[in-house]
């Protein structure tokens, strides 16, 4: 009987030992990155569990939340909204957040996402209210900050952090898209009329200066054309006159030489006679109808004979 309850109470104490192990491995907790879990005891708040092992306490304890630490993006239906010149037109955003304080998050508003939806849709009517059409199709940086700071002063209390908001898409009517399509179109056509003219412009300048290079270039052309035939006259003239000044000199030189040679080899009365008489000869040149011989050769032997054959010589060239 002893034995029995003995070992009754080593069971017991077993399942008490395995239950309270089964209890605490069911009970422990890891938070992974870029989470966060919201505990509650006995149905109160009682922490924040960060990245990390953690051991929750059977029946007391309780994760109420688990909160997501990245930043998100929602992407809302498109809105319509009115313009402050009466035109309807529907704009769709995209909210990028991120929660900063689990707490706040769990237990500072009912439905988050349906708040910050109705809240960008409120804002972003107000905000458009006071734009015209024109003005809130090249305004979107500027919606983009005003919703942004409305919406991140209206989340702090729920802890959530806005940090960036972008206008999307905005769709105007059909009929005001067909009438900016037409703008635009003639717009476009009014830049390409003057792009032609331009060009126009531009080829016509470039075709006259091309043709006042050409009339530039062929006259200087001409003009060194004719510098360098003008030099090379000169250079004719010159050398022509080198040439008759070197005959000339040569001339002079070769009767120098003859006379040198005449003086050197002391010629007698007689031999100069004769040569006188060859010069005058020579002057004559078959020509002249008088010739005045000097009186110092007539006194010659032979002269009679030249004297006779020259006046031969005259008829003869007269026929």
């Amino acid at each position: 009987m002893l034995v029995t309850s003995g070992l009754i109470s080593i069971l017991a104490i077993i399942l008490l030992i395995v239950i309270a192990i089964f209890l605490v491995v069911t009970n422990i907790r890891i938070v992974p990155q870029a989470r966060a879990y919201v505990v509650e005891r006995l149905g109160a708040y009682h922490a924040t569990w960060q990245v990390g092992l953690h051991i929750k306490i059977p029946l007391i304890d309780k994760i109420a939340k688990k909160v997501s630490l990245k930043e998100h993006v929602i992407d809302f239906p498109p809105q319509p909204v009115i313009t402050k010149d009466n035109v309807t037109m529907e704009i769709d955003t995209v909210i990028y957040f991120q929660i900063t304080d689990p707490k706040l998050y769990s237990y500072g508003v009912e439905n988050p996402m349906a708040a910050i939806e109705n809240l960008t849709a409120t804002t972003l009517r107000n905000i458009i209210g006071d734009l015209e059409l024109d003005e809130s199709l090249t305004s979107r940086e500027h919606i983009n900050a005003k919703i942004r700071l409305v919406l991140d002063e209206a989340t702090d209390p729920w802890g959530i952090k806005i940090n960036r908001v972008e206008v999307k898409n905005i769709v105007p009517p059909r009929d005001i898209q067909q009438a900016m399509e037409k703008q635009m179109r003639a717009e476009r056509e009014r830049r390409e009329a003057i792009l032609r003219a331009e060009g126009e412009k531009k080829s016509a300048i470039l075709i006259a200066e091309g043709n006042k290079e050409s009339v530039i270039l062929t006259a200087e052309a001409n003009k060194e054309s004719m510098i360098l035939a003008a030099e090379a006259r000169k250079e004719a003239q010159i050398k022509e006159a080198e040439g008759q000044a070197e005959a000339i000199l040569m001339v002079q030189r070769a009767t120098a030489d003859g006379i040198k040679m005449l003086v050197e080899s002391d010629p007698n009365q007689k031999v100069i006679a004769l040569k006188s008489l060859d010069a005058f000869t020579a002057a004559a040149n078959g020509k002249a109808t008088k010739i005045i011989i000097p009186s110092e050769i007539q006194g010659l032997a032979g002269l009679a004979t030249s004297l006779t054959e020259i006046m031969k010589d005259e008829p003869e060239q007269k026929k």
